[in-house]
């Protein structure tokens, strides 16, 4: 009604015109009014899209918490500088260290656990979306951590500002990986939707 009344001076005016002569004035707000339910539609619907892509049930939850796992045992060397300088961090992993040693004992287990993650959930239709987008975070972080590797196989300092560098740099890998971990597999038990930076959009362009 209040558009109605905001329009219909606006009619009338361009009735009176003689460049806008209208046969119709109530066309107008006839337009508006047909057009209103349908600009509601589209909201209600958007909406319930977002509403969807963040909801999950618990098998699939699960699934995508434990996925975020894989990338920080597969980059657990990179904390040997923090793990042995502060002791509530090594508390705090404690708990995981047998599991790790069961993925380091076999030199392959890394590439099995990605190709099956690859292959088995992420190229799978039928996981959800939910799940084959959070494996393939945890995929694409994993890949990542090929640059710090390299970079420590070509430039390998024995002391000075070169130690130096390198240990910054594998404790901000390791830090990285730990809270990739907590925030991906608590978001996930949570049923929302985690996305990491700079390997979120990675992800979104392969799960189709």
């Amino acid at each position: 009604m209040a558009m109605s009344s905001l329009l219909s001076p606006l009619s009338s005016t361009l009735q009176s015109s003689p460049l806008f002569p209208i046969r119709h004035p109530s066309l107008l707000t006839l337009t508006t009014k047909l057009r209103c339910p349908k600009a509601q539609e589209r909201r209600r619907s958007i909406a319930a899209q977002s509403k969807g892509s963040n909801s999950a049930d618990a098998p699939d939850r699960l699934i995508s918490a434990v996925c975020y796992f894989y990338p920080f045992f597969d980059g657990i060397q990179y904390g040997k500088y923090v793990l042995t300088q502060f002791t509530p961090i090594q508390l705090l992993i404690q708990p995981l260290f047998p599991a790790i040693k069961v993925f380091k004992s076999f030199p392959f287990n890394g590439f099995l656990v990605f190709l099956t993650l690859y292959f088995v959930v992420v190229r799978n239709r039928n996981f959800s979306r939910y799940v084959r987008f959070n494996t393939m975070q945890a995929i694409v972080l994993d890949v990542l951590l090929i640059f710090p590797d390299l970079l420590e196989r070509s430039f390998n300092p024995r002391d000075g500002l070169g130690l130096d560098f390198v240990m910054s740099l594998d404790s901000t890998v390791f830090l990285f990986l730990l809270v990739s971990l907590i925030y991906g597999s608590s978001s996930c038990l949570l049923g929302q939707v985690p996305r990491l930076p700079i390997v979120a959009e990675a992800a979104d362009r392969q799960v189709l």
